[in-house]
């Protein structure tokens, strides 16, 4: 086994902040994951894009707990994040190698702040998923980046704990 290379890295406040940025990328994705499976089960949520689910729901009867609302609509809403992200990070890979990681970076955020806004501002169903649609692009051209970031951190992390250890 060869003998481990030191690197003379010390904490900067240029690298707090890089892995400051690249937690907070992963924190958004997970928040944003998280909140629309427990907004899709809320009451008011229910009544003003899925009426008759929430009909349903109200209904006093046995329903499994596997799968109370048997709707694609409603999976639809839930799952278009995480559709569109997967394949838009497929595309933000020929951007980033095409313009450079700022123009996919920008082009991610510009594609997040127009699905927040659409979906802020949905009136029915439709809009609320396209606008979900769009956040997942900006998910996946932005976590297409970050995911550099996340390495970069790591290597990092790597170079910080051997200083620790005095290797």
């Amino acid at each position: 086994m060869s003998e481990p290379v030191h690197y003379n890295g010390k904490i900067t406040r240029f690298v707090v902040l890089s892995s400051v940025i690249a937690a907070t990328g992963g924190l958004i994705f997970g928040y944003g994951t998280g909140v629309a499976g427990g907004v899709a089960s809320m009451g008011p949520f229910l009544e003003k894009f899925f009426p008759a689910i929430y009909r349903q729901m109200n209904e006093k009867r046995v329903v499994s707990n596997y799968c109370k609302f048997n709707s694609q609509l409603l999976t639809s809403f839930t799952s278009s994040v995480l559709l569109s992200g997967l394949l838009a990070t497929f595309f933000a890979s020929s951007v980033t190698r095409a313009l450079g990681r700022r123009a996919s970076i920008l082009l991610g955020g510009v594609a997040f702040i127009a699905g927040s806004a659409l979906s802020g501002a949905a009136n029915n169903i439709y809009m609320l998923i396209f606008g979900r649609l769009l956040l997942g692009v900006g998910f996946g051209f932005t976590n297409q980046v970050s995911l550099r970031v996340h390495m970069f951190t790591s290597k990092l992390l790597k170079i910080l704990l051997m200083d620790l250890e005095g290797v």
